[in-house]
């Protein structure tokens, strides 16, 4: 198959991207579109077959559900069964963005969308392009991350050819994402809510709304997944990756040699304590801004995949809130 790519700029080609986008995806095809978190595989969420199709692409397995994109409320309620009070106040404060609402799914949602659950994520996102897609449809889109699954996740247009070129008709360049990693998730099943999967809208922010949340469950032990981002081992990168905290350059080498690393193929992702790089294959430097290193960290990954990386080293984030959604994302991808 023969991978076209759409450019969004300027506006008239903005125009001709969505009205190509709608068409394939009314056809029942697979389409990679940017959205302010990470770039989506995205296939109409009512039609059971189009869905499958991601799931094939991706190789993802059947028990990992997909968030359903909408735009507004009123599209959102169209895919669950109740929309409580609370749900509005959310999405009033925190929509369009980085947050997916989990509840009781309608009959129209198909049951590969859920993981044949009884509960569907929906999210309204902060990308006007997707949300013109979505528009011009009528329709929700099904859209996990548009790469293999457990890679890492896509941030530009770039990063979805390199793993799925060939295998979709369409990848629509949207330039580079500007949150960098997957949503928040809140189960609004339960009570007080409760976080499935940390993101850029941390706790402390949605408690402010709640009023009372249960704290992130890791690895969260259920029949059914109810959130993707749930498995032990996710967005990971080729080369082995392992967090680490150091001091100083001695503290940092010992650790290495503890490791066996062979340094020539080392890389180093650092935010706060900067190693002079003698040795290793290269040293990145994030600024030690929780924003920054989300919008950053999988572009970085994908370099030193493709840089022949033979271990990633990334400096450890701070324990705080607002680094609570990268850490999370740290951890699974050195499972």
């Amino acid at each position: 198959m023969k991978t076209e790519t759409l450019p969004t700029h300027p506006p008239a080609l903005f125009a001709t991207a969505v009205q190509r986008a709608a068409q394939l995806l009314r056809a029942g095809e697979v389409v990679a579109l940017p959205t302010e978190t990470v770039y989506g595989l995205a296939a109409n969420a009512l039609d059971e077959k189009a869905v499958a199709k991601i799931f094939a692409i991706k190789g993802r397995p059947a028990h990992n559900p997909i968030i359903v994109h909408v735009t507004g409320n009123e599209m959102a309620g169209r895919c669950v069964a109740a929309w409580p009070e609370l749900a509005g106040r959310l999405s009033r404060s925190f929509w369009p963005g980085p947050l997916t609402l989990v509840l009781p799914r309608a009959n129209i949602i198909p049951d590969n969308v859920t993981a044949g659950g009884t509960t569907v994520g929906v999210r309204w996102p902060g990308h006007p392009f997707i949300q013109a897609v979505i528009r011009e449809c009528g329709f929700p889109l099904a859209a996990p991350s548009a790469n293999l699954s457990n890679g890492i996740s896509p941030t530009n247009a770039h990063h979805v050819q390199e793993q799925l070129g060939g295998k979709i008709p369409l990848i629509v360049d949207g330039a580079q994402s500007q949150v960098g990693i997957e949503s928040t998730v809140l189960d609004l099943t339960v009570h007080p809510p409760r976080i499935l999967r940390p993101g850029m809208i941390h706790a402390e922010s949605l408690v402010a709304v709640t009023g009372n949340i249960q704290d992130p469950t890791f690895n969260l032990q259920q029949p059914t997944l109810r959130s993707p981002g749930l498995l032990a081992k996710h967005y990971s990168p080729k080369a082995k990756l392992v967090v680490l905290s150091w001091r100083n350059d001695a503290e940092l080498r010992s650790q290495l040699a503890n490791l066996n690393s062979q340094l020539p193929l080392t890389h180093i992702i650092a935010h706060t304590h900067i190693p002079s790089g003698e040795k290793v294959a290269s040293v990145s430097v994030i600024p030690h801004d929780a924003e920054a290193f989300a919008r950053a960290i999988y572009a970085e990954l994908h370099r030193c995949d493709a840089a022949g990386a033979g271990l990633i080293v990334v400096e450890q984030p701070p324990a705080t809130p607002e680094w609570a959604g990268i850490a999370d994302r740290l951890r699974r991808a050195a499972a």
